[in-house]
């Protein structure tokens, strides 16, 4: 749906200084951009709960993470979620990969279980399908770290 130079400008524009990150293979291409943009920091982890305890010291730290993963990544590692956006209170940003959702006949769990999961978490989100949607999916992550509240971008993957 982007490609790497979008997203980095779109990060940048942001303002995130960090991109967390366990891509998978639609993520994984945006690599090269990323590590290369001057304002952003790319940091690897091994496995997603990571990410959330990463992005809640860079952001204690002063810094503005992203974090950036596939759903099924988000809910491996929701005890670290909880535990930065609940215990912590900590307002993180997240761009998560939305496995199968453009691929109707997919039976892919992970497509049913996304959005639920958000709402059982009580994090606000906003359901990325389209391109020229990028704009409004930006203004939500910009609005809620204006109110300093937890967002999250679900980017629809599958085809196209």
């Amino acid at each position: 749906m982007f490609t790497g130079p979008e997203i980095a400008a779109a990060f940048t524009q942001l303002g995130a200084t960090h991109v967390v990150w366990l891509p998978d293979s639609t993520l994984g291409t945006w690599e090269e951009a990323l590590e290369a943009a001057p304002r952003l920091q790319l940091v690897r982890v091994c496995r997603e709960g990571e990410a959330w305890a990463i992005a809640a010291g860079l952001q204690i730290g002063g810094a503005r993470p992203i974090v950036v993963m596939q759903t099924t990544g988000l809910f491996e590692s929701g005890d670290s979620l909880r535990n930065a956006l609940y215990d912590l209170q900590l307002p993180l940003t997240a761009w998560i990969g939305h496995r199968s959702y453009l691929l109707p006949e997919s039976k892919d769990s992970a497509k049913r279980f996304a959005e639920p999961v958000l709402k059982a978490w009580a994090i606000d989100y906003f359901l990325l399908e389209r391109a020229e949607q990028l704009p409004a999916a930006l203004e939500h992550l910009e609005a809620c770290a204006a109110a300093s509240r937890s967002g999250v971008v679900l980017m629809a993957e599958g085809k196209g």
